[in-house]
């Protein structure tokens, strides 16, 4: 059977550029699995239709910024000789889904949905919540579904959503009594530091509304004022006092990125993060010395990135084909589903051979 396969399906909301956050919270893991090629198909999916629920008054932010998530997504390795890469607006039977499995899902289920309720406060929509937006568990539903993704790497915060669509899933096959779709299973990052990394302000969550994420896209000069910009420890006045690296931003991202040879490269008077610390935390060790190391860590670590993106971005016409290609293909795949999908409601009218000679039959011993 089709769901025995191993199915992979991610994304992202093209609101934005995508920053170092969604680089180890999600991108690097996701070229890791491409690369392990431990599966039998993997899309990775722009929600721009998602985005739209709450950016419906700005679309040309949404137009403009699918094209800079496929060339982040290319910098860092994504490749769509090996993966489908497609835009979610495209693929047509993923809203037909939506409305199916809007009717198994209650208004009080979907206000009661953790995630649901942060976003909605978040966003201050109170009782203004457009209903599309409050909706997005159905329709996530219908992305993962229509793939019969069963491996979704998500993090943390996404877990609730995950669960609805799995009840979603059991719902649909109690009440058709087929076992059309596939339950789901969350796939979290594998590193603590992953689950979630602060902005460069020591905000908890580093995001593109807040304006405090290093992006992939940035340059080199960018990158370097943004680090010499880190929030450290407010107490670490001067070089000779002790400092904390408990909620320092700056040991956060080291211990995230820095590696050994780090350390041999740029920074040979400590043999390791840990002997880092240990001198930040005696005293003697300034915020300039260790936020200039961190700029060379991540320099290291975006150069080839960058590099990349150049490429792409004077081969845009190679980019906005990949897009389409990998559109039809998933189109295809989703089509698939949905025909399974209305067979099962048994709303497959026109293919329903049984039904049809049973009218004809009915309304012929009318005539007789």
């Amino acid at each position: 059977m089709e769901n025995q396969k191993k199915i992979i399906l991610t994304g992202d909301r093209p609101t934005g550029r995508l920053h170092i956050g969604h680089y180890v919270g999600s991108l690097k893991n996701r070229v890791l699995l491409q690369n392990k090629g431990d599966f039998d198909e993997m899309y990775v999916m722009i929600a721009d239709a998602q985005a739209l629920t709450d950016n419906y008054d700005n679309p040309g932010k949404i137009r403009e910024n699918i094209i800079e998530v496929a060339l982040d997504y290319l910098s860092v390795g994504l490749d769509p000789k090996k993966i489908t890469i497609f835009v979610q607006s495209q693929v047509s039977a993923l809203t037909e889904l939506t409305f199916f499995y809007s009717n198994l899902v209650t208004l009080a289920r979907l206000k009661r949905n953790p995630t649901v309720k942060s976003e909605i406060t978040m966003r201050g929509f109170e009782e203004s919540i457009p209903v599309g937006f409050l909706t997005y568990p159905i329709s996530q539903t219908a992305d993962i579904t229509a793939f019969k993704a069963n491996i979704i790497p998500v993090g943390i915060d996404q877990l609730p959503m995950i669960e609805q669509a799995r009840e979603i899933v059991r719902s649909f096959n109690k009440i058709y009594n087929k076992e059309v779709l596939v339950e789901p299973e969350a796939v979290l990052p594998t590193t603590k530091e992953a689950l979630r990394l602060p902005g460069i302000d020591g905000n908890q969550k580093m995001s593109k509304s807040l304006g405090n994420g290093i992006y992939l896209a940035d340059d080199s000069k960018t990158v370097k004022e943004k680090v010499m910009s880190m929030y450290t420890d407010p107490d670490h006045i001067h070089v000779t006092d002790p400092g904390k690296v408990e909620g320092n931003t700056v040991f956060t991202y080291l211990d995230v990125f820095a590696t050994k040879e780090d350390f041999t490269n740029f920074l040979r008077e400590y043999e390791n993060l840990d002997a880092l610390k240990a001198a930040y935390k005696k005293g003697g060790v300034g915020d300039v010395l260790i936020k200039k190391f961190l700029y060379n860590v991540l320099e290291r670590e975006l150069t080839p990135i960058r590099e990349k993106r150049k490429y792409y971005e004077s081969h845009i016409d190679e980019v906005y084909k990949m897009l389409e290609e990998g559109s039809n293909k998933a189109k295809e795949k989703a089509n698939k589903t949905l025909e399974e999908v209305k067979d099962a409601m048994r709303i497959n009218y026109f293919k329903d051979i049984d039904l049809i000679n049973k009218h004809i039959n009915k309304y012929k011993n009318h005539e007789d």
